[in-house]
């Protein structure tokens, strides 16, 4: 025993590894050196050290503080009266373009994520967005799109081949290698049975106000890019 030196230590301290042989011994040296006997989960841990159980240890803390951070984020502070007015002005602001905008409940990921904003200066929104290429299974995320950008003019740096980022047209080079003709911009239409799934496709030359129009958004957009010569599930409205 560290302590007393005196019996055959019995237990060991997670956190400062000092050896004990009563309850008594470990009280005294928790005392002593101010251990609180906890663990350190964030301690160095060398790679020829590094074992499965290691391993495991991580894994739980970060899931440990992926629960923290959702409690956190469904705390009533942060939801508070002044946010949900916020929510109230920009779905109103939405019912005015014809847009029927619906937020969901607190903790679902959707409702975490939007950034959408309604700029009352300008009468104008910025939207948060999400682009999936599922011929590529490429998806990314913008934030701040303005609606009176063109749907064309937002693909550009993904699928032009002059004008996008060298790192994104290599990813999506099936797209950039096609004709622009090719391009078709879908949206999932909402409220509809599992079994019966449409999509609404939109005009690559329009606005982004223009293409919601008349449309339910759940949370943010979502738009589709496919290409008319592969193949895929997709049926778009009316077919």
């Amino acid at each position: 025993c560290e302590t007393c030196s005196k019996e055959e230590a019995k237990y060991r301290c997670p956190r400062c590894m000092k050896y004990s042989c009563s309850l008594l011994c470990v009280k005294k040296h928790k005392l002593a050196l101010s251990c609180n006997g906890v663990r350190d989960k964030t301690a160095f841990v060398s790679v020829n050290e590094f074992t499965d159980l290691n391993l495991l240890s991580d894994y739980r803390f970060l899931e440990d503080v992926g629960r923290t951070a959702d409690a956190a984020a469904r705390h009533c502070l942060v939801h508070s009266p002044a946010t949900k007015r916020l929510l109230y002005c920009l779905r109103n602001k939405a019912r005015g373009c014809n847009i029927e905008l619906k937020t969901l409940p607190v903790g679902f990921t959707k409702r975490r994520e939007n950034s959408t904003t309604f700029n009352s200066v300008e009468n104008k929104f910025y939207w948060h967005l999400k682009l999936i290429f599922p011929h590529c299974h490429a998806e990314y995320t913008l934030k701040g799109v303005p609606d009176d950008k063109t749907l064309a003019d937002i693909l550009k740096p993904y699928i032009d081949p002059l004008e996008s980022d060298p790192v994104v047209c290599q990813r999506l080079k099936l797209y950039t290698a096609s004709p622009q003709s090719d391009v078709r911009i879908l949206m999932k239409v909402e409220n509809r049975n599992r079994n019966s799934i449409r999509y609404n496709e939109l005009d690559a030359s329009r606005s982004l106000l223009d293409n919601l129009k008349g449309k339910v958004i759940i949370e943010y957009p979502t738009l589709f890019v496919v290409l008319k010569t592969m193949k895929n599930d997709m049926v778009v409205l009316g077919q």
